[in-house]
């Protein structure tokens, strides 16, 4: 049986712990870091220029804060507020069910499926909003009714597209388009997933289904949800051309409220963007805590 065999530190090297033994106050010093006088100068600066920044807009007697809180609680902003979170949650919701049925089509193997799912992200993505607006709002000059049924057969069920309001038309115009850009990110946060764990769930005989709910889902959500999270931002600000339709939503009443009081232009219009940042602001916690979610069990933290 061989003997152990023990490690010599090599000749010439000081023994360990030897600094500490000549100066036992050594151990008990702390490392500083290098001073840097320069970002404590720097940092004092923009704090100051902030500083002065943020006292000049509420000392300055021009954008009348007097008005702001009785503009801000005004009862057809809250009306249009209440309009916007309508047309954001319905079409937030519908465009990311009818993004994720596109995603999965672009990635079928069926040419004609994918052939159809690229042409209507191509088709929506290229069409600009104000121009999918008008002409779903002229829809029914096209096709005034609208039925399931037999192809060249009798209709079972239809509709009168001439009887949809204007926030049904608008929530389907956003729909149609958050739903050409959520299936790309939907795509995309599929495809970030290493095809080792896709190997490995063949392997286990794991079904397609099965496969796309317990592995690639929970990994692919981690690029999902940020990215969605960006676009949610954006239908928020593009929800406002749902004015085009005759919908009176946030943006809509500031617009009526301002034609109708031009003395306090500034006031409402910094009523408007204060709104638009708090549902943004609201938005932006809501997707921290949904990342955190998914991001558990992983390397990287959301910060």
């Amino acid at each position: 049986m061989s003997e152990p065999v023990t490690l010599q530190p090599s000749p010439g090297a000081p023994p360990r712990g030897l600094a500490e033994r000549l100066d036992p106050q050594l151990a008990l010093r702390r490392v500083t870091p290098r001073p840097r006088p320069w970002r404590w100068i720097v940092s004092a600066a923009v704090l100051v220029v902030l500083a002065q920044f943020v006292w000049g807009i509420f000392t300055n007697s021009h954008y009348e804060w007097h008005k702001f809180w009785p503009y801000f609680t005004r009862e057809s902003i809250l009306d249009g507020v209440l309009v916007t979170l309508k047309v954001v949650g319905l079409s937030a919701l519908a465009g990311l069910v009818l993004g994720a049925v596109v995603a999965l089509g672009r990635l079928s193997t069926n040419r004609l499926i994918g052939g159809l799912a690229w042409a209507y992200v191509w088709f929506f993505r290229a069409l600009p909003l104000p121009l999918l607006l008008i002409i779903t709002f002229n829809f029914s000059y096209f096709y005034p009714r609208l039925g399931v049924g037999v192809p060249w057969g009798p209709v079972f069920a239809e509709v009168e597209t001439s009887s949809l309001t204007p926030l049904a038309i608008g929530v389907i115009a956003l729909s149609l388009n958050e739903a050409a850009y959520a299936a790309e990110v939907i795509r995309g946060g599929i495809l970030s997933v290493e095809p080792g764990q896709i190997e490995a769930a063949n392997a286990l005989g794991l079904s397609r289904a099965r496969q796309l709910r317990r592995v690639v889902l929970p990994q692919a959500l981690r690029s999902i949800v940020p990215a969605y999270g960006n676009q949610l931002v954006g239908l928020i600000k593009a929800s406002s051309l749902v004015y085009y339709v005759s919908l009176l939503d946030l943006f809509g009443a500031v617009f009526v409220l301002e034609s109708r009081h031009p003395e306090s232009l500034v006031p409402i219009l910094i009523v408007g963007a204060a709104w638009y940042l708090l549902l943004t602001a609201a938005l932006s916690i809501v997707q921290y805590f949904v990342e955190r979610y998914f991001a558990r069990g992983a390397t990287r933290k959301a910060l």
